[in-house]
């Protein structure tokens, strides 16, 4: 049988090797990191390397506290971050009005799901806020303006959220206050993340672990592991190469009547959100999947739902096109044998539409 193709690393993407024998290495340092004890201290300082390689890798000169992942960090910043205000991107993961709370105001974005430059300005006039803007967009790529962002974010007194799950380890990170990571975006091992924080003192403490910012026990071989995968820079590495290979997957799909989201504007290559005019995406997920290959309809965290995408409901994409879209995301490992893997697919998935 066909090995199946994986196409999905949006959702999840394989534990880089590095990575695996780092989590391995370190289980070894079973104690609490917290512990006054001999094994407690060598659990510290393995944390306190993994959190300095973490820094170092992102570039980051100020504060890193280590979380169950993107989610958890968006949590803490969205509830806890010093200034009363909340505005939220309407293209931002589902997490983000979770934390920002009912009171938060919505941000617009443009047709091409960048954010609304004018909107922003607006909103930031009524006073200092947390505003919640993704890098790059978990469903079709789409990569925000990030100086224009951070400019007017700075004049205006207030903060920046920055959800990095889909870019940290691939491009480079803004100068935000705040920035949230995931491990199993990038090839670390799931369950682990980070916070970057700008001023430790924009954000309340909560007690407990982290100088007193997250509850729990830190998670020692999580915390290696995403240093490793970062340190390994294999994704980052890899960007050349993915750039080509979505070039020439989105160029095929085109001109077999594959509809590419948000085409013109500017996105990062591992990711691009496809609609097969006529064909549902759900249809479209089972006949790949039957066929060996897996994809996604959009957010791991909503694909199982039935409802419809708020980020291409956002952007305007008229109903019947976003039902029909499905997302493509690639990783380290993704090859040219993929792609002809995917393409011969949608074209059997297409033909067989048009003859029904």
């Amino acid at each position: 049988m066909r090995p199946r193709v994986y196409l999905d690393h949006a959702a999840t993407t394989p534990v880089l090797e590095p990575a695996r024998m780092a989590v391995a290495a370190a289980l070894e340092l079973w104690a609490n990191p917290s512990s006054p004890h001999v094994e407690g201290r060598a659990a510290r300082a393995a944390l306190e390397a993994a959190r300095r390689t973490i820094a170092e890798a992102f570039g980051w000169r100020h504060d890193v506290i280590i979380t169950s992942g993107a989610s958890e960090a968006i949590t803490i910043a969205g509830e806890r971050a010093k200034v009363g205000r909340r505005l939220g991107g309407a293209t931002e993961h589902e997490v983000v009005p979770y934390a920002m709370g009912t009171s938060a105001e919505r941000l617009p974005v443009r047709l091409d799901g960048s954010i609304d430059l004018e909107a922003l300005d607006g909103a930031l006039a009524g006073g200092p806020a947390l505003v919640a803007i993704q890098l790059v967009n978990n469903e079709t790529g789409v990569t925000q303006p990030a100086e224009a962002i951070v400019k007017r974010i700075r004049a205006a007194g207030s903060l920046w959220l920055c959800d990095a799950a889909q870019a940290a380890g691939k491009v480079d990170l803004p100068d935000a206050d705040f920035i949230a990571v995931s491990a199993h975006k990038l090839g670390g091992p799931p369950g682990v993340g980070a916070l970057l924080v700008r001023d430790l003192a924009t954000l309340e403490p909560s007690g407990g672990q982290e100088r007193g910012y997250r509850r729990g026990t830190s998670d020692v071989p999580g915390a290696v592991g995403l240093a490793a995968a970062l340190e390994s820079r294999e994704f980052g590495d890899a960007m050349p190469r993915l750039v080509a290979l979505r070039s020439r997957l989105e160029n095929e799909l085109q001109a077999a009547g594959g509809v590419i989201i948000a085409a013109d504007a500017p996105r990062i290559a591992t990711i691009g959100a496809i609609a097969m005019p006529g064909v549902s995406a759900a249809s479209q997920l089972v006949q790949f999947d039957l066929a060996g290959i897996s994809i996604s309809a959009g957010s791991a965290c909503s694909s199982g739902s039935t409802k419809p995408s708020h980020v291409l409901a956002a952007m305007g994409i008229p109903s019947e096109l976003a039902d029909a879209t499905i997302r493509v995301s690639f990783g380290v490992s993704t090859n040219d044998a993929d792609i002809d893997a995917f393409l011969a697919e949608w074209r059997r998935i297409a033909s067989r539409r048009r003859a029904a």
